[in-house]
């Protein structure tokens, strides 16, 4: 394979197959290190920080998890599960996709069983944007193809349904949805590449691929080729090299879904088959970020632990 086809599938892969991941710089403390250029995404730190100062996740969806992990159609999500860590037992909060986003933001399905828009599910219930800013911390959404700020309508191949900022309309939700939730931009330009470029990426970041690059109607290697680009974009920018940023990419539904952890501290090849859901990602959500935890993440299984995140 040329330089430039490694390249692509992440910087951890590039360095194991041309030198050996995990051989640059790293700075080490007690509880965070921070990561050097040349070396890999997880593995870096001696222990996780007590808090973290950025959460990202990045949602795809509809398939299970040998449909995507060791598949030969995803050699990236394939070499970065691996790298980093995987949770194999990891579940759904409802379907279809819908109670899943909300349940994952606000800890409750709040008895939606499909994937009607805002104006059928206007939520005032706390959520996990919500918290965020209640905490004078930032929060936001990067909506792919989404045509501007908070659309509440599904167009092209936005979908609102994966949107779920845009259905919490309680307290200061629906002014912060028309100033945080915004469109993704491309890998070149727009609001996600320079938030990362610019060290302004906040607390809580959103990612939601289009229809087709969060393979809902398009190939896994076409959401492989999607987070190819993305990821490493995430993984090389200053909040990532800090130490202080953890990555969960999700997989909505059906289960068992994928799920990979990416976290300085998270030990390479880490595999938990512990039962795990969205209520787990907003708990550990919460937890990494010092807030409370809503509704039913009160009860669930922490990730943390299992991946030293």
């Amino acid at each position: 394979m040329s330089r430039r086809g490694l390249r692509a599938l992440g910087p951890c892969f590039v360095a194991l197959a041309l030198a050996g991941c995990g051989g640059g710089p790293v700075a080490r403390t007690a509880t965070t290190s921070t990561v050097g250029p040349g070396a890999g995404p997880c593995a870096v730190a001696a222990a996780p920080p007590p808090t973290y100062a950025h959460v990202v996740w990045v949602w795809m969806e509809n398939h299970i998890r040998g449909q995507v992990i060791d598949s030969p159609a995803a050699p990236y999500e394939t070499s970065l599960a691996h790298q980093c860590g995987m949770a194999t037992n990891y579940s759904v909060v409802g379907s279809p996709s819908l109670p899943n986003y909300l349940g994952a933001t606000s800890g409750g399905t709040w008895g939606i069983v499909d994937d009607a828009g805002p104006a059928a599910h206007p939520l005032t219930v706390d959520n996990l944007f919500r918290q965020v800013r209640a905490a004078g911390r930032t929060e936001r959404s990067y909506q792919e193809a989404m045509p501007g700020p908070c659309d509440q309508g599904t167009s092209g191949t936005y979908a609102v349904k994966h949107n779920p900022a845009a259905y919490y309309v309680g307290a200061d939700d629906r002014a912060a949805c028309q100033a945080d939730d915004v469109p993704l931009g491309t890998i070149d330009s727009g609001p996600l590449v320079d938030d990362l470029a610019r060290d302004h990426l906040p607390a809580f970041s959103f990612v939601t691929p289009d229809l087709c690059h969060d393979t809902h109607d398009c190939p896994v290697a076409t959401g492989d080729a999607w987070l190819a680009q993305w990821v490493p974009k995430i993984l090389s920018s200053p909040a990532y090299r800090s130490g202080t940023t953890a990555l969960f990419i999700v997989w909505d539904e059906p289960a068992p879904m994928p799920f990979i952890v990416v976290s300085p501290a998270t030990p390479a090849g880490t595999t938990a088959g512990q039962a795990f859901d969205h209520y787990s990602l907003l708990r550990t959500t919460e937890e990494m970020l010092g807030l409370s935890l809503l509704g039913e993440a009160a009860g669930a299984v922490s990730l943390r632990a299992s991946f030293r995140a």
